[in-house]
């Protein structure tokens, strides 16, 4: 573990001395960034690292090293699981893990046949599955106006290549549209088994963290970019956005954004155009995507109601003032300048 070290026995008597309320606040799971776990007990926060007893030692582990926290039940849950392991969220629907830090390559031949591309009559877009039952998410604006929906599978044959599979009649299950998010279900053929996603934990995510798409910008299927987060929390139009330099074009929508361990942190959805600007593109948010799984059934999609039942009312209109007797108003000064 880079840029952690043991501190001696004096040093630890002198850091529990000083650590006054962190002292003693009992077990818990540090969560690095390299897939790394250390489990004891924090006495002493510092502003640029923590101060871990493990019972034997004191470890100091740099704030910058450490992707996450966890105490009590939580830690006690993950401890157990050997890194890199994944586990089945809480609902059944989807999957979630620390996994070990791999080449882009290798995640790429790993989780590239969860991603897919999307066609409707009227474009293309991108998606990834996040289940073995044919449950994929992409962006609502892929399949918006659309109920005839396709399907294009990639599989990795004996001989290094791609088998290219097309299904039909997708079923939209969930849409919230607020959030550019839709869930969907593939109708898998009986001899085609594809991998699926791990989705990853939106606490982990850092500006300057490395990052790759997988999607089908301009119809380019399976086209891999890369780069790094530029902001972990840009505000448009009152959504939060993972900002990253990893090249986003039409196309791409929908399909997932990796981390540096493969798994998915956001949802591929916008970019600037080119007479603007370079290397700005923008995915939702993990979080935003667990929160719509975890409701779906409050989004559910209902092809014979389309319209959503509520409307809006008008704010009441300001109450005029009454003008003195004597007082022209700005129309009539106007006019009287002319």
């Amino acid at each position: 573990m880079r840029g952690i070290r043991v501190i001696g026995a004096a040093t630890l008597l002198g850091l529990a001395a000083g650590a006054g309320a962190a002292q003693g606040d009992g077990f818990e799971t540090i969560f690095l960034k390299d897939g790394q776990r250390v489990v004891g007990d924090v006495v002493a926060e510092k502003p640029e690292a923590l101060y871990v007893d493990l019972g034997y030692d004191l470890l100091k582990v740099p704030r910058e090293s450490i992707a996450r926290r966890a105490k009590g039940e939580e830690a006690g849950a993950v401890v157990a699981a050997a890194p890199g392991a994944t586990t089945v969220d809480a609902s059944g629907f989807f999957s979630t893990g620390v996994l070990r830090p791999s080449p882009v390559k290798e995640l790429v031949a790993k989780f590239g046949e969860s991603v897919v591309s999307i066609e409707t009559p009227s474009g293309k877009g991108s998606g990834f599955l996040i289940n073995d039952q044919g449950y994929a998410i992409t962006n609502a604006h892929v399949i918006e106006g659309e109920t005839r929906i396709a399907a294009i599978f990639y599989q990795n044959t004996a001989g290094g290549g791609l088998a290219r599979r097309r299904v039909e009649d997708a079923e939209i299950v969930s849409v919230n549209p607020f959030f550019d998010l839709a869930l969907i279900k593939l109708p898998l053929p009986a001899d085609v088994k594809p991998s699926h996603v791990i989705l990853g934990n939106g606490e982990d995510v850092n500006t300057g963290d490395s990052v790759f798409a997988v999607g089908n910008p301009l119809g380019l299927e399976r086209s891999v970019t890369q780069g790094i987060i530029s902001n972990r929390s840009r505000n448009l139009e009152g959504q939060l956005f993972l900002q990253t330099d990893t090249a986003i074009n039409p196309g791409n929508s929908g399909g997932p954004l990796f981390n540096a361990r493969g798994e998915v942190i956001g949802v591929t959805s916008r970019g600037a155009r080119a007479d603007m600007a370079d290397n700005l593109g923008f995915a939702i948010p993990i979080a935003y995507v667990k929160d719509f799984l975890h409701h779906r059934e409050a989004f559910a999609f209902d092809k014979t109601n389309p319209n959503s039942g509520y409307r809006y009312l008008d704010p009441p209109r300001r109450p005029r003032r009454e003008k003195p007797e004597g007082l022209a108003g700005p129309k009539a000064d106007r006019t009287a300048t002319k």
